[in-house]
């Protein structure tokens, strides 16, 4: 498995719970980490929460911008609706970096959670047309924003499945799913399965509806 060093992770959508609550749980593993906002002044804001909701210090606070130029590596978690043009406007400073795309396009109607369709097969994919220069993987789309926020539950018990076409860039994501207790990152495949793992989340939501949970995946035999 990669070794992270002495990699810094941001957080594009850091002040939303996703991103927040991987962010946190870095930081508590020790990993570096700047959270991303529109605004920098909402983005220390949140990271001074987490450095003492945490305990450390090494967790920064920039605009989008200053975010996806300071970081290693960079984690995608922003709403849908706002995925491309983001990444559009950050083209040049995640270019040459490993790119997470975790976010999930899904509409909700009276029936429930549903997955929307992506002119390019999926968001991962979407974000890999949009950065033709960047490393993009698809990761951490069915990780409960509850559990992560919460650090009296001591190991998220739960398996993220890692797309990409790039083996260097998903072991290094992998890594960084196994430095949270209770994680494990497994190779689930080449960027065009996103969509399928992206869809995926509808069905999570609706069980975790039902149920009162907050369920996630664990595969057998690996």
């Amino acid at each position: 498995m990669t070794e992270l060093g002495q990699v810094k992770v941001g957080v594009l959508g850091g002040t939303g719970p996703q991103g927040r609550g991987l962010a946190l749980r870095w930081a508590k593993a020790g990993i570096p980490v700047v959270l991303g906002s529109r605004a920098a002044e909402r983005a220390e804001v949140a990271a001074a929460e987490l450095r003492e909701a945490a305990g450390v210090e090494h967790v920064t606070g920039l605009d989008n911008a200053g975010c996806a130029a300071e970081a290693d590596v960079v984690l995608v978690a922003v709403p849908w609706d706002g995925h491309r043009e983001l990444l559009e406007g950050l083209r040049d400073q995640l270019a040459g970096k490993i790119v997470i795309d975790c976010v999930n396009p899904l509409g909700f109607d009276k029936q429930g959670p549903f997955a929307l369709p992506v002119d390019e097969g999926s968001a991962a994919q979407q974000a890999e047309r949009t950065l033709p220069d960047s490393r993009v993987t698809a990761a951490f789309h069915h990780v409960s924003a509850v559990l992560l926020g919460d650090l009296s539950v001591a190991e998220v018990d739960i398996d993220v499945l890692v797309l990409g076409d790039d083996r260097e860039a998903t072991d290094t994501v992998r890594a960084l799913a196994d430095a949270i207790p209770g994680m494990r990152g497994v190779y689930g495949g080449r960027l065009r399965n996103a969509h399928q793992v992206e869809a995926f989340t509808a069905n999570l939501i609706a069980i975790n509806r039902r149920y009162k949970s907050h369920a996630g995946l664990r595969i057998t035999d690996v």
